[in-house]
This record gives C-alpha cells, structure tokens and sequence, in this order.
C-alpha cells in the first residue's frame, strides 16, 4: 500500500514541478499548458492501466474513510436534530399594576447546544434563506400562530405587520401574501382536521408542492369529535397521503433506529399541539373533553400513525408542548394559546432545521 501511495505522490510532483520548471525556461504559455496537458493524460492512462493490479487494502482504506465520515456526519446531524427543542426561558418581571402582571419572555439555546451552532436568525438570515420559497402553513389556530409569527420575522416594516396580522386573523379563513423583497409567497390554509390536510397534500399531488410545508390538527378533533380511534385513522390517511408526495430515501432516526426520511423538497414539519391548562380553558366544553388523558391518547396515535420524522415518517415535529410547558402559565391567558414568543421559538427551530437538513450548517 505505502508503494503505490508514493508513486501516486511522485506522480503528482511530475505533473506540477515539470511544467513550473519548464515555465523557468521561458516557454510559450501555450506549449507549456500543451505539455501539462499531454503529461497528466499519459499518467492518467497509466495509473488507469494499473489500477487493477493496486493492492486491494487501498481501495478498501478510502471507502472506509468515507463511510466514516459520512456515519459521523449523519451522526452529529440527528444529534442536533434532537436538541434543537431544548431551549431555556427567562420570563423578567417587566411591569406589574393592581389587576396584573406582565413578563418580558426570553428563550436562548444553552451553552451545551453549542457544538450545533444553533442560531437565533435575524430577518436578513432568515430572507436569505426563504429567498423565493413558496410556504404553506395549514392547519388550526396553532398554525395561524406560527404564521404569524413567521411573517412578524420576513415582514420588513411594523405596518405590514398589523395588517397582515388583522387579515391573517379573520376566523375560519385561508389567507396569502406575497413578499415581494424575497421574493417569497406564504399560504395559511384554514384546515383543522387532519382530512383536510389530506385533501389539501392530494391537492400538490396534482401540481409543483410548496418548498415548505408545516401543518397540524388535533384540537378541533378532540373537542368536536372526541374519538381517538378515528383520529388515528385520519392520521393514517394523512401520512400515505404526504408520502407519496415526495420522494423518500433511508437515513438514521434521532433514536438511531432505521427510518424513512424525505430525501428531497418539500421540506415537511407537523406543529405538536400545545400544553393545554385544563382550568384555564375557556369554556366548560373544553375543560370535560380535553383533560390531560385524552390528549396523552391523542399524542399516542400520532406517535403510532408514523407521520413524525421521530418515529420513522415523513415530517419533523416542532414541539409546541415543550417549547408552552418550559415557558409556563405566564405565557398563556386561555391555557391554549400562548404568547407569541412560544411560536416564534418554534419558528426558529424550523429555520435550523431547514439549515441542517440543507447541510448548510451543522
């Protein structure tokens, strides 16, 4: 093995000392590249011609090297994958009067994240990034939230802002906009049950699928429907359906166990529902049926539908329960919606993960 590393060194010497001393002897530039040229060609032929007879320990040597390597990489990707959700709070008493209380909230990814570079990204980054992206957030009232808070990231100025804001909110309805400095369009599909989104992913099976897609459903199911067997089946419905959307290929789950993972765009998230405060909750309709059990239920069939990336599907959850629970009931006035600091955590670990999965950074 050492013998053919050498002549593959010496070869190397040849093909650029030869022609640098034969530029010292004032050749033409052209009859110098002529013979660069015709040097590499002959020693190419004859390292081709050899290649058969080459130990077969060097071949071996470089595919382990790569496989290594790529084993690692994969590797270290799933790891920060797994931490993205581990966000620290810091709520900050900010003002306070007679009836209540206000806090300034605040999340950082801590210190033992750092090895990712996990990064808080600034409008700037964040345009770059989405630059001519199409994104379409569907779902319920969470998702209109992380759309919210998407734009409030994109949107350059405070008045664009409120008025998307107004419009965006407009009960039970889908709302669009373009963004004309990026180039970029964001769709939010009013789509609360999860055949929705069903309908809606057979939809771009019929046309170019948007480059991002994030979506949810539960809490209408749980309150209106109230059948976790059925939920499962929609979700089973829901998953068939997104994964003949995209081409799939395998890679490593963040457990380390073999899954599918979508190979190619779009890239897919599923928005977890949040912590709910059962005494919180506005109306005693909500506090009878959604109670601690049944969303646990509900949580155990989307784990067992396979739609997350985390249990072998297609799209990778962004987990509103740890990112409501870790802020608190200071963070939320109904116990199910929570202050918008909470989604846009939650947006930010979406744009990192779009930065790992497009090995842009790790």
């Amino acid at each position: 093995m050492l013998g053919t590393v050498q002549l593959g060194m010496v070869a190397a010497l040849v093909v650029v000392l030869v022609p640098m001393g034969m530029a010292g002897w004032h050749l033409s530039r052209n009859k110098m590249l002529f013979f660069s040229g015709a040097l590499f060609i002959s020693l190419a032929v004859g390292v081709h011609l050899s290649t058969p007879f080459f130990p077969s320990s060097l071949s071996s040597f470089f595919v382990s090297s790569l496989s290594s390597a790529v084993v690692v990489f994969d590797s270290r990707r799933h790891s920060c994958l797994s931490l993205l959700h581990d966000v620290v709070w810091n709520l900050t008493l900010s003002d306070s009067n007679s009836s209540s209380l206000h806090y300034h909230k605040s999340w950082s990814w801590p210190n033992s994240s750092s090895s990712c570079n996990f990064q808080t990204l600034s409008r700037s980054d964040a345009s770059d990034l989405l630059n001519g992206s199409w994104i379409v957030v569907a779902g319920d009232s969470q998702a209109r939230f992380v759309a919210l808070s998407l734009l409030r990231l994109l949107l350059a100025d405070s008045n664009s802002f409120d008025s998307a804001k107004v419009d965006l909110f407009k009960r039970h309805s889908d709302y669009q906009t373009l963004i004309p400095e990026i180039g970029a369009r964001l769709d939010f599909v009013w789509a609360p049950y999860a055949d929705n989104l069903t309908d809606l992913v057979a939809a771009f099976r019929r046309r170019s699928p948007p480059d991002v897609l994030v979506i949810n459903s539960g809490l209408w199911h749980m309150l209106r429907v109230t059948n976790e067997s059925d939920y499962a089946l929609s979700l089973k419905k829901l998953r068939d359906s997104v994964v003949s959307l995209v081409p799939y290929s395998p890679e490593l789950a963040g457990d380390g166990t073999r899954s599918q993972a979508p190979a190619l765009q779009p890239h897919l998230f599923w928005i977890g529902m949040p912590t709910l405060i059962n005494s919180m909750l506005n109306t005693e309709e909500k506090r009878e049926k959604m109670t601690d059990e049944r969303r646990g239920s509900y949580d155990r069939q989307l784990w067992k539908s396979k739609l997350l990336r985390q249990s072998g599907g297609p799209l990778l959850m962004l987990d509103i329960e740890s990112l409501s629970w870790n802020c608190g009931v200071r963070c939320t006035e109904d116990g199910m919606h929570y202050d918008l600091p909470v989604y846009e955590a939650a947006v930010q670990i979406m744009l990192n993960a779009l930065l790992i999965d497009s090995h842009q950074k790790l």
